[in-house]
């Protein structure tokens, strides 16, 4: 059969060819309708391509397989353009009885199981590589398979098996380069493969981790990984890059294990992406896997800076939400975690307090933000409380009022309660109540003490006596004992016992009477001092 070159191809504007057209007709059913009407003999024919599947390299395996009479030499190395052009042409003609170039790569997938680990890493970069194509979903998710197939076999087998495609296992990893002491150690065992993977595109990434996934490939290794990724494709990242990359590294992370993903690298990526502008719903997921882990953070993973454009020192807005989402889970939030979050957050106000800038409003919701229960004491509320008042000494009354609302006077130490009586930068209300709390605390003390407790310690006064006449039968099994009781030696310490306490009623009585004094003289400055204003200002009404 003659060969005319009738047919220009323009390949998506990179490169022209002239073919047969009868010939690349016979093969490709997108070609054959395009000319199924005659041409009434036009000369210079011309289809132009516009995304054509692997650009103008693809367009020539094509002619090739065409001009071959149908045959073709498949590999994994050219197997997924092959499959691309197939379905994008329509190649589903058969020619003297051949197979088409679809049934043909369809039918190499068969021996996919059998490709090295570098062949199918190929393949993968290929298929990113070419325009997006359909009907491709199928050779594609069967690669994933087995390249997740192999990482998992090998992560628990040997740290790299042999580099030669002959090898039985039919693995080859780009790992030769590597030195023999760390092909030994486990956690390269475990992650080899990551350097490979980093060149791969965001969306292979996503689809070779969703598959890991489902495989229940483990999530620590996939965390790992992730973290790798997005700090290795920073480096040379665009802006939109670096947004592209975290969108997806969190949307994978998010669909782990919390247990199996560092704070610290979470920590990391928030850093990174408050700067990106990232989606409200990918910040959302990033601060909630965050804030269910609230307990294991430091407090310098906390202190991030405030947004440009902002007065206030560090980002409060953010630790507020943070500590939103370790709420969010309500009572099922355990006690011990509560409390690690609370100290956590103490440390963390006392670090923002002594901020010129940071409203009360912000202030007064960090302290409420846990329930009361979180706290065993308020002191260190107390403090940080008393470095904001001293730096916002321009508070009214009434807006410092608002914010002791946050303290619990009954879980302050004596110490704290006694130094916020006597602080002035305290509202007089504060003070008041301080002790009015103290006070109460003491009462119930005395009253405790004063309370007659029931002699315990004596063998006979716990004798159990059966209504079924068994009296004298408990008797006579303590008379024995008391027998060989030192009855003199138990008065002494009785008497001791109790002249211990007498002493101790004594001392709570002077202190009650030592705090009602201090309560009237602070009650009397203060009423003075404000009587002193009105009468200062008296004249000035009176004018």
């Amino acid at each position: 059969m003659g060969v005319s070159c009738d047919l220009e191809v323009d390949v998506n504007g990179e490169e022209v060819f002239i073919v047969d057209k009868e010939i690349i007709s016979s093969y490709s059913g997108r070609i054959s309708n395009l000319f199924r009407k005659p041409t009434g003999g036009v000369k210079n024919l011309k289809v132009v391509f516009h995304g054509f599947p692997g650009g103008a390299e693809s367009f020539e395996l094509m002619a090739r397989f065409c001009y071959n009479k149908g045959k073709a030499e498949i590999s994994p190395l050219n197997l997924f353009p092959l499959y691309c052009i197939a379905n994008f042409m329509e190649m589903n003609n058969s020619v003297s009885g051949t197979l088409n170039l679809l049934e043909q790569t369809e039918k190499s997938l068969e021996e996919i199981q059998y490709w090295t680990w570098s062949e199918l890493l190929v393949a993968l970069k290929q298929r990113q590589d070419l325009l997006p194509v359909a009907n491709t979903s199928v050779i594609l998710q069967r690669i994933l398979d087995c390249m997740v197939g192999k990482l998992a076999l090998v992560s628990e087998t040997s740290p790299c098996p042999s580099i030669s495609s002959s090898d039985s296992s039919g693995i080859r990893f780009s790992c030769d380069t590597r030195s023999t002491e760390s092909l030994r150690s486990s956690s390269f065992r475990a992650t080899w493969w990551f350097e490979d993977l980093v060149a791969l595109n965001p969306n292979s990434v996503q689809m070779v981790t969703e598959t890991m996934v489902s495989r229940k490939f483990d999530h620590v290794i996939i965390s790992r990984f992730l973290f790798y990724y997005q700090k290795s494709r920073f480096i040379l990242a665009t802006s939109d890059e670096k947004r592209e990359i975290t969108g997806m590294v969190v949307n994978i992370l998010y669909s782990l294990d919390p247990s199996a993903i560092s704070c610290k690298s979470l920590f990391g990526i928030l850093r990174v992406s408050l700067c990106l502008s990232i989606g409200k719903c990918c910040r959302d997921k990033l601060e909630s896997m965050i804030g269910s882990q609230m307990d294991r953070a430091p407090l310098d993973n906390l202190l991030v800076p405030s947004p440009v454009g902002t007065r206030y020192q560090y980002n409060v807005n953010l630790v507020l939400r943070l500590l939103r989402s370790f709420l969010s889970k309500g009572i099922l939030v355990p006690l011990v975690k509560l409390k690690k979050v609370a100290s956590l957050m103490d440390l963390y106000i006392s670090e923002v307090a002594p901020d010129p800038c940071l409203k009360p409003s912000k202030f007064s919701a960090l302290i409420s933000a846990l329930p009361d229960s979180a706290r065993d004491t308020y002191d260190g509320i107390y403090h940080a409380m008393d470095m904001y008042l001293e730096v916002h000494d321009w508070l009214s009354e009434e807006e410092k009022l608002n914010l002791c609302c946050g303290l619990n006077y009954e879980k302050l130490s004596p110490e704290a309660c006694d130094q916020l009586a006597q602080n002035p930068k305290f509202p007089s209300k504060s003070a008041v109540q301080a002790l009015i709390s103290q006070h109460s605390k003491l009462k119930c003390l005395l009253h405790e003490t004063n309370q007659p407790k029931p002699f315990i310690d004596s063998p006979c006064s716990s004798v159990d006596v059966d209504t079924n006449g068994k009296k004298d039968e408990a008797r006579e099994q303590i008379v024995p004992y008391a027998g060989n009781l030192d009855i003199s030696a138990e008065n002494e310490k009785l008497k001791a016992h109790l002249q211990g306490m007498q002493r101790r009623v004594v001392e709570l009585e002077k202190v009650c009477k030592k705090m009602q004094t201090q309560m009237t003289k602070i009650m009397k400055s203060r009423l003075s001092s404000q009587s002193s204003a009105s009468a200062r200002s008296l004249p000035k009404l009176c004018s």
